[in-house]
């Protein structure tokens, strides 16, 4: 068979082409080297070859040669399975560093390593007692005086513990919510997300149906999607569209318009990995690829609300613990034809392996009993601020009642030191309202001098201090000095993991970058090897040129 004329200068231009479109993709390349969330892009290519059996008029042995390469698409270089471990570490990672945020607000108040705090104003109380001891200085009103300024201080440094803790647990609940804030808490942020998401998909479709491959509204994306697995634990699924009978090429949404080809390309599912009560693991759809609806304007995104216990009020920063999350599918999906049931994220609710979300969920609503919680599977096992908070009223409480019982003595009565400041009763004595009461202030009350010695209040106050049976083992100095090792103690257990779970994700980020990110130094070698490449096409474009015009020019002259 005699070779096609112009056979080779096909080859040749394709060539030229196709490392034309390698220096443009590398110069892409180069360009986006410190663009946040960019993945580097290649161009995959083909041999072209027939695409028929060769004609049954050729000559039997003549040697079949192909027609050049093929530009099939750009693409971008990127492993799936390490964008999900990624993610999966950033939850955990996420978890432990909100924990870790609220623990450090925390030791604000409880830590008293290095200041003088209520441990101190025990040992300052049990101070004075002793110096009281002398008969002579029971009834003198100066020695009295400061022993009711140490009991003052106690009392002012309970209030001040307490007032902090409830506004670090308002501060977790604004960080949760956003409410009375200017930023944006987890839930609004997490409801941006996934509209820009779900508003992504939509994009990108449409552009994949008209040709374009919208690779940097994939970046766009799938920096949303890192973080998003920060907030909750979230997994994506790619898919094609449903089986069709072949003879229509695109769906149409109800205004006519395009809407997708079969078969191409992939739509991106975003759903989310949760415990339900009974401890079965479950996923909820909140991003339903980029399906509208047959009318074309059903979201393709579910949100999150925050509601009280009871599913039905807005949740109030002034009751922080009160707290549940609402998570609403995405409404354009339907599980086997049924529209899937919303959950709610709260303690007897469902709740997640990891996320900031769950993080505040747990320091606003568990106590640390480490017991399975009613009605759930899950077990209460977080010091959450409810839980130093309610250390803090044990000791206040418990710390009155033996200074107002000891006091009383056997024949009086409202013969009470200490106090609930709103009231001026003994009820409902806590840290935050503990105080000296109105009698002692006012002189009307005294420290009793009945007794067999006129020291014997004195000497059973003192006595009191040492006392270990009220709780559970401690002294009053005692138990504040543990609830402190406590805190300190979660602490750094939790900066232990924090430290780890960063390493690991740090080391998966760099396996990330390894692959999908820029190197400069590959880049630059590419670049010389397609420009060589290119210089090596033109060379055969102007060969073949050369031998044409031999042909054409000398033959038969």
């Amino acid at each position: 068979m005699v070779r096609a004329t112009f056979s080779g200068f096909n080859t040749a231009l394709s060539a030229l082409q196709a490392n034309q479109k390698r220096l443009d993709i590398t110069g892409q390349n180069l360009s986006n080297m410190n663009t946040a969330g960019y993945t580097r892009q290649q161009l995959e290519a083909s041999s072209l070859n027939y695409t028929n059996p060769v004609s049954h008029y050729s000559n039997g042995n003549e040697t079949a040669v192909g027609f050049g390469v093929s530009m099939d698409r750009v693409s971008q270089i990127r492993d799936p399975y390490l964008d999900i471990q990624y993610r999966s570490q950033s939850a955990d990672c996420s978890y432990t560093n909100r924990l870790q945020t609220a623990l450090n607000s925390l030791s604000k108040v409880l830590d008293e390593t290095t200041i003088s705090g209520i441990r101190q104003a025990f040992d300052d109380i049990q101070s004075t007692l002793t110096s009281m001891q002398d008969p002579a200085k029971v009834s003198d009103p100066i020695y009295e005086s400061e022993l009711r300024t140490k009991m003052q201080s106690v009392c002012n440094l309970f209030n001040q513990a307490s007032r902090q803790i409830t506004q670090a647990e308002q501060n977790e609940f604004q960080r949760l919510t956003g409410e009375g804030s200017s930023e944006q808490g987890d839930v609004q942020k997490i409801n941006d997300i996934l509209r820009q998401i779900g508003d992504l998909n939509v994009q990108i479709k449409r552009n994949q149906v008209a040709g374009h491959p919208s690779l940097e509204l994939q970046d766009e994306r799938n920096l949303l999607l890192d973080e998003l697995s920060g907030y909750i634990p979230v997994e994506t699924r790619y898919y094609k569209d449903d089986a069709h009978s072949g003879n229509n090429a695109y769906d149409y949404d109800a205004n006519g318009a395009v809407i997708g080809k079969k078969d191409w390309p992939d739509d991106l599912e975003v759903s989310m990995n949760y415990i339900d009560a009974q401890g079965k693991s479950q996923k909820l759809i909140l991003v339903n690829g980029s399906d509208l609806g047959a009318d074309g304007l059903t979201k393709n995104y579910g949100q999150l609300s925050v509601l009280k216990g009871d599913h039905q009020t807005a949740a109030s920063v002034s009751d922080p613990a009160n707290i549940s999350i609402k998570f609403e599918k995405a409404p354009s999906y339907k599980g086997n034809g049924q529209a899937a049931a919303d959950v709610y994220a709260e303690l007897k609710g469902i709740h997640f392996e990891g996320g900031s979300l769950q993080a505040s969920l747990d320091m606003l609503q568990k106590t640390g009993t480490g017991n399975v919680i009613n009605g759930s599977t899950a077990v209460d096992d977080v010091r959450g601020y409810q839980y130093y908070s309610g250390k803090l009223d044990q000791l206040a409480l418990t710390f009155a009642e033996s200074m107002n019982a000891i006091n009383n003595g056997k024949n009086h009565k409202d013969q009470n030191l200490l106090s609930n400041s709103t009231n001026d009763s003994t009820k409902d004595i806590t840290a935050g309202n503990i105080g000296i009461s109105k009698g002692w202030t006012s002189g009307t009350i005294h420290i009793s001098t009945d007794g067999t010695n006129r020291t014997d209040t004195i000497l059973d106050m003192i006595a009191a201090m040492k006392d270990t049976k009220k709780l559970n083992g401690k002294t009053f100095a005692d138990y504040m000095n543990n609830l402190s090792t406590q805190l300190a103690s979660d602490s750094s257990s939790n900066q232990t993991a924090l430290k780890t779970g960063t390493t690991v994700l740090n080391s998966i980020q760099d396996s990330r970058d390894s692959l999908s990110g820029v190197s400069l130094d590959e880049e630059a070698t590419n670049m010389m090897a397609y420009v060589s490449a290119y210089n090596a096409a033109s060379r055969l474009m102007t060969a073949l040129d050369e031998v044409l015009n031999t042909l054409i020019s000398n033959t038969g002259a």
